[in-house]
């Protein structure tokens, strides 16, 4: 009778392990799912990222040229100001 009731609880605790390493064995592998999910979306931001900056790098090349571009029309107005002011100056100077 005690053997008996021994092997039952035996039996119950082995069913129970069973059981709980099914159950680990789901939890595994569902974060393996997660996992690869994680990783996906972390090599999607990377090259993400990149673009970005990639793009940054040309939109800041062009602001710089365009400032180049815009200093440039400046510099030159301001020349055809001076001569202009130079001009006038000299015209009414003589009349």
């Amino acid at each position: 009778m005690a053997l008996t009731i021994a092997g039952e609880e035996l039996k119950k605790r082995n069913e129970e392990l069973e059981r709980e390493l099914e159950e680990s064995l789901e939890r595994e592998e569902r974060m393996k799912i997660e996992l690869k999910r994680s990783r996906e979306g972390l090599r999607v931001a990377e090259e993400a990222e990149e673009r970005l900056c990639f793009q940054l790098g040309e939109l800041e090349a062009e602001a710089v040229d365009q400032a180049r571009i815009y200093r440039d029309q400046v510099l030159d107005l301001t020349d055809r100001l001076e001569a202009a002011q130079k001009f006038l100056q000299s015209t009414s100077f003589s009349q």
